[in-house]
């Protein structure tokens, strides 16, 4: 009966299906190099190379995977396009991904002005050359069932933990000379 009649009560909570709903975003930061061009594409053999020779580094530069040609892609920081001035032009580029530094946002779908405005106030602020890879992003559902149905229940008072802790002593008190028969 409860349910059919669709109002809330204290067995029936009604929510809008946004409120389950989450966006797992992946956060990528650039792969840093120490002694690098900063102004060419490293192609992913050279950029094992690196690797290997212990060159990367948080310190370095960071290593441009892929040049767009002007006026091709526009600068979206956010996504990865980071605008970038080399041999004079204004050009678009890409960095490769740290993959030590990934890591991953769980966005609710009713977060106000959604992803972007979520890392943009989360994420940014701690990593500047941080941005999201769109093609890594899933949705996902949790329905928490203590944060909508659990009802907390109000703290006993000092006084009365203080009190039950001091019969507590006074019973169990000589309990242990008891027990390791001291005193025979």
């Amino acid at each position: 009966e409860t349910f059919m009649k669709f109002e809330k009560s204290e067995q029936s909570c009604i929510f809008d299906n946004a409120e389950f709903g989450y966006s797992k975003v992946t956060v990528e930061r650039p792969l840093r190099a120490r002694g690098i061009d900063g102004g060419r594409a490293y192609a992913p053999k050279e950029i094992k190379a690196l690797k290997e020779e212990g060159r990367i580094a948080v310190d370095g530069a960071p290593v441009i995977r892929r040049i767009h040609k002007p006026g091709k892609v526009e600068a979206d920081s956010l996504r990865g396009l980071f605008p970038l001035t080399i041999g004079g032009k204004r050009l678009v580029v890409e960095y490769e991904p740290n993959s030590e530094l990934r890591d991953t946002e769980t966005v609710p779908f009713t977060e106000p002005g959604g992803i972007e405005a979520f890392i943009r106030r989360e994420v940014l602020p701690h990593a500047s050359d941080a941005w999201i890879d769109e093609s890594k992003t899933s949705i996902g559902y949790e329905i928490s069932f203590a944060r909508y149905f659990y009802k907390p229940q109000p703290l006993r008072a000092l006084d009365a933990i203080r009190a039950d802790i001091l019969a507590l002593e006074r019973e169990t008190d000589g309990l242990m000379a008891e027990i390791i028969g001291a005193g025979r």
